[in-house]
């Protein structure tokens, strides 16, 4: 591959699965943030980009939620019932999109079995609880072998938690203050309940109200297994119900001219809840075609259908979301023994979305994308030369609008790769991508309840481009591990939402714009054993990310995560191990019009694994201590940061069975 691959093994998952979205689960990784809009709801974000620019797959194709159009929706994978997440950055995410320009997480599961059991039947169950959400959560996963070349799978999974508990004051320092003032002000003016209401949202403290989640999904699935061909095929359904934390202080007015003050007032005060089902269906196919020029052909496929409701109180449906899509793929893999190895595929994706209710801030919309892309590395040497390339052609229609926009786009990379160390790995690719705007981007006009704005998009949008150049080495040093990369892209109409400080229907308006950017930044990793016995090893584990964005006009790309470092000590025998770290987050402070500022915090974790019965490493029970301090910290990639801050102290408990 081109670019360098973060991977979280089955035992970094269960460290940290008690996270119910991707985003927050993969927080840890270098260059990667999480949106962290609501415990409910977060997607990863990749070296400064989020939304359309961060394809997240389920073994090569997209998940076919909505999560990508907004950040209030949730990503439609559960974690515990994952089996390894990779992290893809650079030009080879060429391979499953242009808009996965920012990079892509690509999450393998099991849901269609490719290999026969060892044994009669497999049985792999999570369970876990903490205390600072009152998480309860649980699942499992079993593989049944049918004959001789036939796999059952089934899998299912349950996670219920309260309100998030947090170190201090739910509200960041400045929208406090602002609230305080306010109550003055309503005070002087002789209104002391309103008065009192903004006190008390100013000093709410201690947990954060409506951040409660409930979820559960199943699967099942088969899978044939001809020698070294496979296929398969998967049915799912995945069900949650979370709440959207209300800005204090923010009032709406939904009720129209008649309805009045006091209606409006009361409309204001009703949780904001989203109600979310998706069922999704899977093929996949792995074809052995011998010895010739092209050793095997994959063959993927997946179908979605998915809905969310956000209900604005009780009962109260505020606006319904829909998205019927279907992804497919078929790839060529040539023969590694040739001089030219790599991969050739088409790529087909049809999505039909539409959203109904007083808020439909989007109209309804159908994308069809049809893409060629090839992968070729050459060379058996220490130096070796790789390429990449797509064509992808896209057409947006907003049918109600009478509008329809058609898109051509063509993206490449090239690298030039030395392995003349042993062990090691240097490189440099370049790489030109272009991305087609959204049908969010494009169309949107309207109130959005769940994100407490007003969003506008502009039809008008053109093409994004961006030009990346990015210089790696990886490899071992003794017994341990590094990773370094730095990179630049230089974007073209690079599209972004801002806040505009204008007000609609009471919410603020943020709007879809375009302008140059310029995007800068590194990544470093090292895993090295201090001590490295056959019964004890001392392991330290220290990484770097940081990333700079600057528009063409001198400002500050919005919502650009900060420096952060991490660094941890892991002592590993037999039946324990057991791991200490520290993570800083600098502040940023480097923020755009109507964006506010972000303190720098710092995360102090625990974690201990104990393996019982000797000789058996799958049987693990872990306990773990997160945020010791309690420290109030919030993430500055969210839109939600000075209301929703991360999970105060927590003290968790998990066991994890596979036999």
């Amino acid at each position: 591959m081109l670019p360098g691959t973060s991977v979280l093994e089955i035992r970094e998952i269960q460290r940290d699965a008690v996270n119910g979205q991707i985003g927050d689960l993969l927080a840890k990784l270098p260059g990667v943030s999480s949106t962290s809009f609501a415990p409910g709801s977060s997607r990863p974000v990749l070296r400064g980009q989020q939304g359309e620019r961060v394809r997240v797959l389920i073994d090569g194709v997209g998940t076919a939620d909505v999560s990508n159009t907004s950040v209030d929706h949730a990503t439609t994978i559960e974690p515990i019932t994952v089996e390894r997440i990779e992290v893809l950055r650079g030009p080879a995410v060429l391979l499953y999109g242009s808009q996965a320009i920012g990079g892509a997480v690509n999450v393998i599961d099991k849901r269609i079995p490719t290999r026969m059991p060892d044994e009669a039947f497999h049985l792999d169950a999570f369970a876990g609880v903490d205390s600072a959400t009152n998480l309860r959560t649980g699942a499992a996963s079993l593989d049944v072998g049918i004959g001789s070349n036939l796999v059952f799978h089934a899998d299912g999974s349950w996670r219920k938690t309260g309100n998030v508990e947090i170190g201090g004051f739910q509200l960041a320092e400045g929208l406090r203050e602002e609230l305080l003032e306010e109550a003055a002000e309503k005070e002087a003016d002789g209104e002391p309940e309103e008065a009192a209401d903004f006190r008390e949202d100013a000093n709410q403290r201690g947990f954060i109200p409506n951040s409660d989640v409930e979820s559960w999904t199943v699967n099942a699935g088969l899978g044939l297994i001809l020698g070294e061909s496979t296929f398969g095929a998967a049915i799912g359904w995945y069900d949650t119900n979370y709440g959207v934390i209300k800005r204090p202080g923010l009032e709406h007015a939904h009720g129209g001219e008649e309805g009045g003050e006091e209606e409006e007032e009361e409309e204001g005060e009703e949780n904001v809840r989203i109600d979310l089902q998706q069922f999704r269906a899977d093929f996949k196919g792995d074809i052995y075609l011998g010895d010739g020029a092209i050793e095997r052909m994959k063959l993927r496929v997946g179908y979605s259908d998915y809905t969310h409701t956000e209900f604005e109180g009780p009962g109260e449906v505020g606006t319904v979301f829909d998205a019927t899509s279907i992804e497919a793929r078929a790839e060529l893999v040539q023969n590694a023994g040739g001089a030219l190895r790599g991969s050739t595929g088409v790529q087909f994706l049809h999505r039909d979305f539409s959203a109904v209710g007083a808020e439909a801030y989007v109209p309804p919309n159908l994308t069809d994308q049809l893409a060629l892309f090839t992968l070729q590395e050459w060379g058996t040497g220490p130096i070796q030369i790789e390429a990449a390339a797509r064509a992808e052609f896209t057409n947006v229609e907003a049918q109600t609008l009478g509008i329809e926009r058609d898109y051509d786009t063509f993206s490449g990379a090239l690298g030039l790769v030395y392995q003349g160390i042993e062990g090691v790995r240097i490189g440099i690719n370049g790489s030109r991508a272009e991305r087609a705007p959204s049908a969010e981007e494009l169309f949107s006009n309207g109130p959005h309840i769940a994100t407490q704005a007003f969003e506008v998009g502009d039809p008008d949008l053109r093409t994004e481009r961006a030009w990346g150049l990015e210089a790696y080495a990886r490899g071992n040093i003794g017994a341990g591990t590094f990773n370094l990369t730095a990179y630049r892209q230089w974007f073209d109409n690079y599209i972004f939402l801002e806040e505009t400080g204008e007000e609609e229907d009471d919410l603020p308006v943020f709007e879809y714009l375009q302008q140059d950017a310029d995007f800068w930044g590194f990544e470093a990793e090292l895993n090295y054993p201090i001590i490295d016995g056959e019964a004890f090893r001392l392991l330290t584990d220290l990484r770097a990310s940081y990333v700079e964005a600057e528009l063409d006009d001198g400002s500050a790309v919005p919502r650009i995560p900060p420096l952060s470092l991490l660094g941890a000590l892991e002592a590993q025998t037999d039946a324990f191990d057991l791991r200490g770290e520290v993570q800083w987050f600098a502040a940023q402070d480097r923020i755009t019009a109507f964006e506010t500022p972000t303190d720098s915090f710092t995360l102090v974790n625990a974690m201990a694994a104990w393996r019982p019965f000797t000789g058996n490493r799958n049987v693990t029970l872990l306990v773990a201590a997160d945020n010791i301090f309690d420290v109030n910290g919030r993430r500055h990639a969210s839109f939600t940061k000075d209301f929703v801050p991360l999970i105060g102290r927590n003290f968790r408990a998990s066991v994890r069975l596979s036999f």
